[in-house]
């Protein structure tokens, strides 16, 4: 159970949030509703295009090394979250507090395959359902060119999603209010509109999507306090949809 750190004050706790967050998802945030205004100042959402994994360059080597930098620099902010948690004093230890040391490798694969089947099964009804009232841009999910690393660098791209969302917006973020005695549902309710707020740029479809997502996560590692199983399940979402609906979306024509 997560108490209040007294040694350290609420407002220097506010301020370690806010950098946090300034360095990593709380940015995206930002630009995420920057661009979904001026995609909509541009027309309608119906007509847009949202881009993942875009090619960073027109010479395959530089592209690799691009894609490659901006996955690995991309996992910093979530190494000083954790860095940071660990100097708490009067807290459990980490390993404890997000769950480490619960469960084993296969258990944590079964759940995160079950989470999701939860979430995606319903995400792609969003998604298409989006489409149809105009609310939610296209997803090009996998537009790199078909190099031989293409796979990998998607499933790395996947992996790194998966870390760092999690680990700040779940792990990190809810432990930290959680200490500034926020009550649990708000808790909640405030990490899943902050994981909503930064695919905005996707539309608000997919907003909403994924603030549903939050809801379901944040109540999981509210319940259990393990962030292995979000990391899973986030992963697999995403290779299927940066992998598998690409090569779908080739061979089946309605997609």
């Amino acid at each position: 159970m997560t108490v209040p750190d007294r040694s350290v004050s609420d407002r220097k706790l506010k301020l370690e949030i806010w950098i946090v967050l300034g360095l990593s998802l709380g940015a995206s945030a930002v630009y995420a509703v920057v661009d979904l205004a001026a995609t909509l100042s541009r027309g309608s959402l119906k007509d847009a295009t949202a881009t993942l994994n875009g090619s960073q360059d027109s010479r395959e080597w530089l592209d690799l090394t691009y894609q490659l930098l901006g996955i690995g620099f991309a996992i910093v902010p979530v190494v000083l979250a954790l860095y940071l948690m660990t100097l708490d004093k009067g807290q459990p230890p980490l390993r404890e507090r997000l769950g480490f040391d619960r469960g084993g490798r296969r258990d944590n694969v079964v759940w995160g395959a079950l989470l999701a089947a939860v979430i995606g099964i319903p995400g792609i009804a969003v998604y298409f359902a989006g489409r149809k009232l105009g609310i939610t841009a296209e997803i090009v999910t996998s537009p790199l060119d078909s190099y031989w690393w293409t796979v990998p660098v998607l499933i790395l791209a996947a992996v790194k999603n998966a870390v760092i969302e999690e680990f700040i917006v779940v792990g990190y973020l809810m432990t930290r209010l959680r200490q500034l005695s926020w009550s649990v549902p708000r808790t909640i309710v405030v990490s899943a509109l902050l994981r909503g707020s930064y695919h905005l740029y996707q539309g608000f479809g997919q907003a909403f999507g994924n603030f549903v997502m939050g809801l379901v996560f944040g109540y999981w590692f509210t319940r259990t306090k393990r962030v292995m199983p979000l990391v899973i399940a986030h992963t697999i979402l995403d290779v299927i949809s940066f992998v598998g609906y690409g090569f779908l979306r080739d061979h089946v024509s309605w997609l």
